[in-house]
């Protein structure tokens, strides 16, 4: 695999940034089951952070295995998903996305704000989470190999999921959630066990990202980070189960491409400013850009089948004429 990450480097594809690509991937993964069914949810970030802390803080704080731990944040994940979906999916649209983006800002203020709570509380000084500062010195545990399995478990099931009983259900909900329940289908059970395996997926996304970064922050799962996982899925396509691995993997790669293209240094010397200094912005204004342009022009996303069989037809030499022998 060096040899592969030695021929790429020149493109900026090494393996660093292979295995946020990876991570970006999975993301994609854990909102495309809940946009799948129709629900319109911004609270992966949340799930994210969640599997981040809690993985975290056990092979941090009390030397818990690194399988276990991860396994533990997916765990706490879906649990927080079942208190929190059983009430906000009753909601739909652009109600739900307000109510799941203020999830996640709960969240951040919440792991935020920890030990300081529980000091009061229990009168007891502790430190967990760390605060605003976040927990640094993580060691490196994530290796590719593990973002690798772990990315191929999630398109399996989202392969046998879309071609499932369940995956129906969740289709058919998308389509028309009234017509759905008319039929017999029990809307409030598919949406939640949805949104529970999405935030599961998100949280162990979390806990292996955690485990790579060397150093979390509350404000790394911001609004900014939910945004970014909605482009994900956008980019790759919300209907077919090989598009959020798609939009993800391409999006995280954009910049660094952008970058070695010496892209960000041309339109920095015509604003009059140094952009590369400014990357975290930089990222934010590409991705806002991209979830436009493909809601606008391109709703299928890149991973759309109509999308190729369109293409396939438009370049495919046509030699033979009708009526021809």
């Amino acid at each position: 695999m060096d040899a592969v990450f030695d021929f790429l480097a020149p493109v900026g594809l090494n393996e660093t940034n292979f295995q946020f690509m990876l991570i970006a991937a999975i993301l994609g993964c854990s909102i495309y089951v809940t946009l799948y069914g129709g629900m319109f949810s911004l609270a992966n970030a949340g799930f994210m952070a969640i599997g981040t802390y809690v993985s975290v803080v056990l092979t941090q704080r009390y030397d818990w295995p690194f399988v276990p731990a991860i396994i533990a944040g997916m765990v706490a994940g879906g649990l927080i998903a079942i208190i929190v979906g059983l009430p906000v999916l009753r909601l739909s649209d652009i109600y739900l996305a307000i109510a799941t983006i203020g999830f996640g800002e709960v969240v951040v203020v919440l792991i935020r704000n920890f030990d300081r709570i529980y000091e009061e509380i229990f009168d007891k000084k502790i430190e967990i989470t760390g605060g605003g500062k976040g927990i640094k010195n993580i060691p490196v545990t994530t290796d590719t190999l593990h973002l690798i399995i772990f990315l191929l478990i999630v398109v399996y099931f989202l392969y046998r999921m879309q071609h499932s009983r369940f995956g129906r259900a969740l289709a058919a909900i998308r389509q028309d959630e009234t017509v759905a329940a008319n039929l017999g289908i029990n809307v409030v059970y598919y949406k939640n066990v949805a949104f529970i395996i999405g935030a599961m997926i998100a949280a162990g996304a979390g806990g292996l990202s955690g485990h790579l970064n060397r150093v979390i922050e509350p404000d790394d799962y911001d609004f900014d980070r939910a945004v970014d996982i909605l482009t994900y899925a956008v980019l790759g396509g919300t209907t077919f189960f090989i598009g959020p691995v798609v939009g993800g993997m391409v999006l995280r790669y954009l910049p660094e491409l952008l970058r070695r293209l010496k892209v960000l240094s041309f339109v920095g010397s015509i604003v009059g400013r140094d952009l590369t200094n400014e990357q975290a912005a930089v990222d934010g204004i590409i991705n806002g850009i991209v979830l436009i342009l493909f809601i606008v022009y391109l709703p299928g996303g890149l991973a759309d089948p109509q999308l190729w069989k369109s293409l396939y037809r438009r370049l495919r030499p046509n030699n033979t004429q009708k009526g021809a022998p």
